[in-house]
């Protein structure tokens, strides 16, 4: 198991997120990785910001819930038990490419010459990129390593922890969201960037949100500076369905949870038991998609307000988006990166994509 607490942030995974700007917040949600993180142009309480996004989910045409809100502490055992399964591939195939291409990410990197920041996006306990790490060490790259998270424990922890493990490196976290944290490093450091966002963070993105992501990845790096960032590559339709439908049930209870806990925390009361996990995937368009049925025609109250909910009416929780190849080159080209190379498992079922800003 893997504890990669990543976390990338938009304020609306499910709204809209069109004509982003270097100064406009997003926050984004990725189910491979879950380590919340909130772009907000004012500072609201949790308990008011969940309430106001669970009812304007559930009070739109269709019905949606922000999957940001799976990780409340159950959500977060649930989710470990998930990258366990076998039919969960995605976090077993990028460990591969950090254990056993790491030769080429650091030819990559070294071939910059000069100090490099090596930038990662919800860091977690670093079990990937500790890898590449270590590499670089060995082979003398001057780098230094800066995990940007919303937790302050997980930054103390990776401040305390790496530099036993790896000695001479120079670890300053920062804790606080993404862009914030990138405009200021954008302005303090002279270095080459190199930043890491695995996991697949941005499937949990449509295809536009995660055009208008990389557009402001951009926007906070120079010409040079290079993006690592992880894709779940289309594959075999039934390979896909089955990793976020396990036969143990352990995502239907992931999702369910999401009621549970709007339940305890916002006054509701959702009859659970009435309630269905589904997925969806369309190899069409590469979408996968979960939704919670509602088997049985129901009004739940949150709050002051009622929420009605049709027989087989569907809660949209989540997307995770697959790739191919030729969408990944589109994609970097439509940010402003030069798509330099794929590093893929030995599947071929995952890639980490190398951008060079231009």
């Amino acid at each position: 198991m893997h504890h990669n607490y990543k976390r990338l942030l938009i304020n609306s995974l499910r709204y809209d997120f069109t004509g982003v700007t270097k100064k406009q917040p997003m926050i984004i949600h990725s189910r491979l990785s879950h380590n919340l993180k909130y772009f907000k142009p004012e500072t609201q309480p949790v308990e008011n910001q969940f309430l106001q996004d669970v009812l304007a989910g559930l009070t739109s045409t269709s019905k949606s819930l922000p999957s940001k809100y799976f990780y409340d502490e159950t959500g977060d055992k649930l989710f470990q038990q998930i990258m366990q399964c076998e039919d969960y591939y995605p976090t077993r195939c990028e460990m591969d490419i950090f254990q056993n291409r790491t030769r080429e990410l650091v030819g990559i990197i070294s071939n910059l010459h000069c100090n490099v920041d090596i930038i990662e996006l919800g860091a977690g306990d670093c079990s990937k990129s500790i890898h590449l790490l270590k590499a670089l060490s060995n082979e003398q790259v001057n780098f230094k390593y800066i995990p940007i998270d919303i937790s302050k424990n997980i930054i103390a922890n990776l401040e305390s922890s790496l530099p036993e493990q790896i000695p001479g490196i120079e670890v300053k976290g920062m804790n606080g969201d993404y862009f914030e944290m990138l405009n200021l490093l954008s302005s303090s450091s002279t270095s080459k960037k190199v930043i890491l966002c695995l996991g697949g963070n941005i499937a949990n993105m449509t295809i536009n949100e995660s055009e208008s992501f990389c557009k402001q990845l951009r926007s906070y790096l120079n010409p040079g500076d290079i993006a690592i960032i992880g894709f779940d590559l289309v594959k075999n339709p039934r390979i896909i369905y089955n990793a976020y439908y396990d036969r143990e049930g352990i995502t239907s209870r992931f999702n369910l949870n999401l009621l549970t806990r709007i339940n305890r925390e916002l006054n509701a009361n959702f009859n659970i038991s009435i309630f269905e996990h589904f997925c969806s995937y369309d190899p069409l368009t590469g979408a996968c998609r979960s939704f919670l049925v509602c088997t049985k025609e129901t009004d739940v109250q949150i709050g002051s307000k009622t929420i009605h909910l049709k027989k087989d009416e569907c809660i949209w929780t989540e997307i995770s988006q697959k790739y191919s190849r030729g969408q990944i080159i589109k994609l970097a080209k439509s940010g402003g990166f030069k798509p330099t190379q794929m590093l893929t498992d030995h599947k071929e079922w995952f890639v980490d994509a190398i951008w060079t800003a231009i």
